[in-house]
This record gives structure tokens, sequence and C-alpha cells, in this order.
């Protein structure tokens, strides 16, 4: 028997889920149902689940910061979020499992056999908690991404670039004050430097920043309209990734 806490500050949600739970995973015994993501850290620590449905978006601390608080317990962790572009890669890279809202109950199953296929890991889940812990807090310092110029190197602040732009060998950087900038880099260099939660790659020409979307038109592949009023192709591969990114899987 599996013991498992939902944390989640949608009651509803943690509700649907319990349900799920219920019919679906006879194994697993509900211990308890947070709302408040003040109090989750305490109740993790006194009741000790083996498994913790968290959510990740939640007003005051999300997820991984209720995770950075844990210190004597920690439980198989399953994200659950309607925001699969929120650092997802970094879950799938360190095996943590995840649940995207609404939850599919053949997932469910599927990730609660997992969990307790590994319950008996022990300490590897808290190496792999760190370690995702570890890869968000680089991330989030990823601030000043370096652009090669005739007199040196100019240091931009990554939340200003709407998106780059590939040109033969070259690449167009573009700020949301208007400016475009020139480098030497390649847009493939620059896919791989800046974070993956806020930069995609949506076509092999185009590398966009994700918070300037302002709008996407349907068609073969697509269209972005960026918020300086660029419209964007979209590559018929890229489509739906990225859509998924946005928050629309229709």
């Amino acid at each position: 028997m599996l013991s498992a806490l939902i944390i989640d500050d949608e009651a509803h949600c943690a509700e649907t889920l319990q349900l799920l739970l219920t019919k679906y995973c006879p194994e697993v015994h509900i211990i308890g149902v947070i709302n408040d993501s003040l109090i989750a850290e305490a109740e993790i620590q006194k009741q000790k689940p083996d498994l913790l449905f968290l959510d990740i978006e939640m007003p005051h601390y999300n997820g991984f910061e209720i995770l950075n608080q844990l210190k004597d317990h920690h439980p198989a962790v399953v994200f659950t979020t309607a925001y699969d572009h929120y650092a997802l890669q970094a879950i799938k890279h360190h095996a943590l499992d995840y649940l995207l809202k609404p939850i599919d109950h053949e997932e469910l199953i599927a990730t609660v056999k997992k969990a307790d296929i590994h319950r008996s890991a022990g300490n590897s889940h808290l190496h792999k908690i760190e370690n995702l812990l570890l890869e968000l807090s680089q991330e989030k310092k990823i601030q000043k991404l370096p652009v090669p110029s005739l007199d040196g190197i100019l240091y931009i602040d990554t939340n200003k670039i709407t998106r780059i732009s590939a040109d033969s060998n070259y690449s167009q950087i573009y700020l949301e004050n208007g400016k475009k900038l020139t480098s030497s880099k390649t847009l493939k260099e620059y896919e791989l430097l800046l974070p993956e939660s806020i930069f995609f790659r949506v076509h092999s020409a185009h590398l966009v920043n994700l918070h300037f979307v302002e709008r996407y038109m349907r068609g073969d592949g697509g269209t972005l309209m960026m918020s300086d009023g660029m419209v964007i192709e979209i590559s018929r591969q890229k489509k739906k990734a990225l859509l998924e990114r946005l928050g629309d899987t229709k």
C-alpha cells in the first residue's frame, strides 16, 4: 500500500484526483489533501507520505519552493500541472513523474505503478529532487546573454529578448525596445544557451521568447504574432509541442 498526500490550491482539482485514485488505484491510500501551500511542508514532515502529488503553480509557495523547504522526509514526487511549459524539461531530465491536468486515468495508473516499483529507492528520490532544484536555480541565474560585438561583448538581459532569427551564419537578436543586434553566433548556439522554459525554437529560422507571444493563428503549421507586431511562421513539426508549451493542446 502506498500512502499519498495531495497538495493543490484548487480544491476541485484535488478532489478530482482523489476520486480518480480511489477508483483506479486501490493500492494508494490517501492520507491527506492540502489546499494551502503555507502549511504544505509541515504536513509532509508530519504525515510522511510515500507519494506526493504536488501542484506547481500555487499562491505563496509553488511546488518547487515547497520541495526546497523539505529537510527530513523526501517522498516520491508526482507533479500535477496545467502548465506543461513550466520547467518540464528539467522534470523529465531528472525522471520525476508529472501529470498534466485534466489528468488522464490511464496515465495516473501508469504513474502509480512506477512509483510502487521505485518505492524502495529511498534516497534516490532525494537525489533527483536535489538535482531538479539545482537545475532550476541555475536556469534562473541565466539573466545575461553574451553577444559578441566589434569592440567587445554586450551582455543582454534575456528577459528583454523577444526573439532571435537566423540570418545565414549570423543571428538577429530583437529586443523589446525595438532595437536589433547582429551576432556572429548561430541560432543553434543561442538555443543551447537560453533557458528552455522561456525560449522555444518554433522554426529552423526562429527562436522566440514565449513571454512575448501575443497570439497564435491557425494554418498548416500556423503563425505567431509577437508583442512587437511581427508575425512568425511555425513549422508543422513544431506546432503540437508549441501549443502544449502555450497551454493549449487542442
